[in-house]
């Protein structure tokens, strides 16, 4: 086995590297069994031991594999929990807007959530917090606000298993929360969207934003991920008839989470079997 050759620039650790993501890509290393050690990698590539150590430690930096003491080196994949970014769901009971019948998910509840946990059989729980802070310009650009006017944030941390899943946080004008349950350092029963349905704010659309970008000091804290793990940012712009009502920004650590869009008709898809989930051995005993 050899090395591909790369620019004459590319250090041989990081073409070792990049060898051995194609190897993981296509297969032929599984979360249940321990990569070859050092020695047997040396033996494959005709290199040093320490070029081997390089190139698995850039591996390991970026969230894919992960050494266990006394165990070996294994791919390290977290469950990954699939997520409905669109789809149908039930409109809230307290709604009194006559189109708010079962409509697609603009803003998805957390019943949403709890189901797809419950179906994985993880659990997850909730963290909530309530702000008035001054809004960022592209979100003052999405609400049609200027930058620096004060918005209400409702801030949503999910934990899956205890262990880090999303941030979510809506935006909203300080004049339409205001003298509402949206101001309450609380969750809401029926969720915001039954506060605004009651407002005369029913959500009937909603366009989404999603870039993958790296985390900031505090969000890698909160997240526990490798240092080299991306953020997957869903940001959705929801609208009624009157222009746009908040804005919802969603970060998932990407090792943990998939957003599933569906779009036309599915019915054959209930035909397929589903995936496997996928194991961590970093959260079991592995062989």
């Amino acid at each position: 086995m050899t090395i591909p050759r790369g620019t004459a620039q590319s250090p041989k650790y990081q073409r070792l590297a990049a060898d051995l993501r194609r190897r993981i890509a296509e297969g032929e290393f599984t979360a249940q069994a321990a990569l070859p050690v050092e020695s047997e990698l040396e033996r494959q590539y005709g290199v040093a031991r320490n070029t081997v150590r390089l190139a698995v430690d850039v591996l390991v930096n970026e969230g894919r594999l992960v050494r266990l003491q006394g165990k070996g080196t294994y791919l390290r994949e977290h469950p990954v929990l699939d997520h409905r970014a669109y789809g149908p769901t039930p409109a809230s009971p307290l709604s009194r807007d006559p189109l708010a019948g079962p409509r697609d998910c603009l803003a998805v509840p957390t019943a949403v959530y709890l189901g797809e946990a419950a179906d994985a059989g993880r659990e997850l729980t909730v963290d909530f917090e309530m702000m008035i802070v001054r809004a960022r310009v592209d979100i003052a650009e999405r609400l049609g606000l200027r930058p620096g006017e004060a918005i209400v944030v409702r801030r949503q941390l999910r934990l899956l298993d205890r262990e880090p899943y999303s941030i979510e946080e809506s935006h909203y004008r300080a004049g339409l929360a205001a003298g509402t349950p949206l101001m309450e350092p609380d969750q809401i029963d029926g969720g915001d969207e039954a506060v605004l349905a009651l407002l005369g704010r029913t959500e009937i659309g909603a366009v989404d934003h999603l870039v993958a970008r790296m985390p900031g000091p505090e969000e890698a804290q909160w997240f526990q991920g490798g240092p080299g793990v991306p953020l997957m940012v869903q940001t959705r712009v929801t609208y009624d008839r009157r222009g746009p009502v908040r804005v919802i920004e969603t970060r998932y650590s990407a090792d943990r989470s998939r957003l599933v869009y569906g779009v036309g008709d599915l019915a054959a898809r209930a035909l397929l079997p589903a995936p496997a989930a996928p194991v961590d051995p970093a959260r079991a005993d592995a062989p």
